[in-house]
Order: structure tokens, then C-alpha cells, then sequence
């Protein structure tokens, strides 16, 4: 709960910091947001980590085969780093880019989805036979 409430202070301060500058330098402004939230995500990094670890323990508890819990897991980081990186476009002003972003992203989940389809055709394909 601490964190959070560091992190809020921490973003509600560069966004009235990137309102101001904003006016004078948008390059400027941009730069704040981005490195505010590049201070954010590293104080989220050892909470990341926590669940990862979990995913993990309850990936080998339910004797879950790794191509089935590694595609999930790539794919929730591919969203994630999609939406972020889509949301600095938009706030650079780059509402194009960030819909293309978004589109790359999409095709990239699927993309590391795959394994996983392809492990459920199998399980699939066993029940059937």
C-alpha cells in the first residue's frame, strides 16, 4: 500500500510538472512522462517478480507442461508493453503510431499464443482418440 501511494505522488506530480512545461517544450514534457513512469515501473519490479514466482509454483502444482504456462505469461508481458508503450504515443500526440502499436501488439500475443493453441489441439486430439 506504501508503494502505491508513492507511486501516485509520483505521477500526479509529473503530470502537473508535463502540464506546465507542456506549454513551453512538449519534448520536455514528454521526457518527464517517461521517466516518471519508467520510476514507476521499477517500483513495481520486485511485485512482478513475486508473481512470476507464484505463476510459476502454481504452473508446477497443477504439473502444467512449461509450453503451456510460458505462452501466457509472454503474452500478458507483450499486452502490457504494448499498452504502455501505446499510451506514451498518444500523449506525445502520435495517435496513428499508437494504434499501430496497438495492432503490432495484438498480432505479437497471438503470435506467442500459438504453443498454446497448438498444445490445446493436442489435448484435444487425445480426448477425441
Amino acid at each position: 500500500m506504501e508503494v502505491m501511494g508513492k507511486i501516485a505522488a509520483a505521477a500526479v506530480t509529473a503530470a502537473l510538472f508535463g502540464t506546465v512545461v507542456r506549454r513551453g517544450s512538449p519534448e520536455l514534457a514528454l521526457l518527464l512522462t517517461v521517466t516518471a513512469g519508467v520510476w514507476i515501473l521499477t517500483a513495481v519490479l520486485d511485485g512482478l517478480g513475486a508473481a512470476a514466482a507464484m505463476a510459476e509454483r502454481l504452473a508446477q502444482l497443477a504439473q502444467m507442461d512449461a509450453a503451456v504456462a510460458g505462452p501466457v505469461l509472454k503474452t500478458v508481458v507483450v499486452a502490457l508493453v504494448t499498452r504502455i508503450t501505446a499510451e506514451i504515443c498518444r500523449g506525445a500526440g502520435e495517435g496513428g503510431l499508437a494504434a499501430f502499436v496497438e495492432t503490432a501488439g495484438t498480432i505479437l500475443a497471438l503470435t506467442v499464443a500459438l504453443p498454446l493453441m497448438a498444445a490445446v489441439l493436442t489435448m484435444l486430439e487425445e480426448l477425441l482418440w
